[in-house]
C-alpha cells in the first residue's frame, strides 16, 4: 500500500516538473523581444539622423539662396533708376517698392528693401525723441526718461555729474562708456537700462488673444539712420509716434501698407494732410544706404517649397553704376530675424 502511494506521488511530481524545453522557448522569446527593441531604437535613431541631415542640407541650400538673392537685389537697386519698360514702368525696382520677389531654379526668396530713412539716427536723434520712442515701445515713463538720458550721455562728452558717472561711481565695468558716437547699433546693449527684450523686441498679447511681435530699438534706431523724413512703407510705427505723427494717422499708415506700398502722389499727400504739422516727416523711398533682408526657401523634389527658411541681411551703400566700386557692403548679417513674413 505504501509502495503504491509513493509511486503515485512520484508520478504526480514528474507530471508537474518544469520541462527544460519550455524554459528554452521562454528564453528565446525574451531574446527576440530584446533584439526587436534594439532594432526599433536603431531604426528610430537612423530616421532621426536622416531627417536632421536633410534639414541641415535644406538650411545650407536656403543660406546660399538668400545670399544670391541679396546679390541680385543689389543689382536691381542699381539698375532701377536706369532701365524702364516700354510703358515707362520700373523694370527692376522703384524706390516705392519695399520688397522684391525672386524665383530661382532651386527655390524662391523674398528680399525686404529697408532704406536708412526707416530709422532714427542713433547719434543725432534728440533726447526727447529717444524718450518718446521708448514710451512708444512700452517702457514706463520714469524708465524711459532714465534710459534716454543714459543713451544721450553715452554718445556725448564725459560729464562729471552725469547719470552714467553716478551709476558707475561704485563699479568697475568691463565696458566703459565711450562718450563718443556709436559705431554699431548693437553697442546699445552696453548702455545701462537697455535690456535684450528692449533691444531685440518681444511678443505681446493683444486684446483678441493673439500674440504679435513688438519692435525693439534695433528696429527703430541705426547708426546710418535719418533725421527725417522717413519712408512710410518701411518705418516702424514707434518711430512715427516719436516724431509726433498722431496715433490715428500711424494706424492708417500701417493698415494702408498692408494692402500695398504707399505711392507718392495723392495717397502720400492725403497722409501728410491728415498728420498736420508732422506731415513733413512722411516720405517715400530712401537715399543711398539700404538694408536688404532676404528670406529663402528651397524647392523640394515634389515641386513644393520646403518649410525650412533662412534669413540673412546686408547693409549696403550705393554709389551708382558709373562709379568704382558701384556699391559697398557696410555690414553683413549671416542670420537675421524675419517675423511676420507672409509668402506670396
Amino acid at each position: 500500500m505504501w509502495t503504491t502511494d509513493a509511486r503515485l506521488a512520484s508520478d504526480s511530481a514528474a507530471r508537474f516538473r518544469p520541462s527544460g524545453r519550455g524554459g528554452a522557448l521562454l528564453a528565446v522569446l525574451w531574446l527576440v523581444a530584446g533584439l526587436s527593441a534594439i532594432a526599433f531604437a536603431v531604426a528610430s535613431s537612423v530616421r532621426a539622423d536622416l531627417e536632421r541631415a536633410s534639414t541641415a542640407f535644406e538650411a545650407l541650400q536656403c543660406e546660399y539662396l538668400a545670399e544670391g538673392a541679396i546679390q541680385r537685389a543689389i543689382l536691381y537697386l542699381l539698375w532701377g533708376p536706369i532701365y524702364r519698360n516700354p510703358d515707362g514702368s520700373p523694370r527692376y525696382w522703384d524706390p516705392g517698392w519695399p520688397r522684391l520677389f525672386f524665383r530661382f531654379p532651386a527655390g524662391e526668396a523674398i528680399v525686404e528693401v529697408i532704406p536708412a530713412t526707416a530709422y532714427l539716427n542713433l547719434n543725432s536723434a534728440p533726447r526727447d525723441q529717444l524718450e518718446r520712442l521708448l514710451l512708444a515701445l512700452g517702457e514706463p515713463p520714469d524708465r524711459a526718461r532714465v534710459v534716454a538720458a543714459m543713451i544721450d550721455e553715452w554718445r556725448s562728452p564725459a560729464r562729471p555729474l552725469g547719470l552714467l558717472s553716478q551709476f558707475r561711481a561704485g563699479d568697475t565695468p568691463s565696458f566703459r562708456p565711450l562718450h563718443a558716437s556709436f559705431e554699431e547699433t548693437e553697442q546699445l546693449l552696453l548702455v545701462p537700462g537697455v535690456t535684450r527684450e528692449l533691444f531685440y523686441g518681444s511678443w505681446v498679447r493683444q486684446e483678441d488673444g493673439q500674440w504679435r511681435p513688438r519692435p525693439g530699438l534695433r528696429d527703430c534706431l541705426s547708426v546710418y539712420g535719418s533725421g527725417g523724413p522717413f519712408d512710410v512703407n518701411t518705418v516702424a510705427a514707434p518711430v512715427l509716434l516719436a516724431v509726433g505723427v498722431p496715433p490715428a494717422v500711424v494706424e492708417q499708415i500701417v493698415v494702408a501698407r498692408q494692402e500695398g506700398p504707399i505711392q507718392p502722389g495723392p495717397q502720400l499727400d492725403a497722409l501728410r494732410r491728415a498728420a498736420g504739422e508732422a506731415g513733413v516727416w512722411l516720405a517715400v523711398g530712401g537715399r543711398s544706404i539700404y538694408t536688404l533682408r532676404a528670406t529663402a526657401r528651397v524647392r523640394l523634389a515634389s515641386g513644393q517649397l520646403s518649410e525650412t527658411r533662412w534669413t540673412m541681411a546686408a547693409t549696403v551703400k550705393l554709389f551708382g553704376l558709373g562709379q568704382q566700386p558701384p556699391y559697398q557692403v557696410l555690414r553683413w548679417y549671416p542670420e537675421a530675424p524675419a517675423e511676420g513674413l507672409v509668402w506670396p
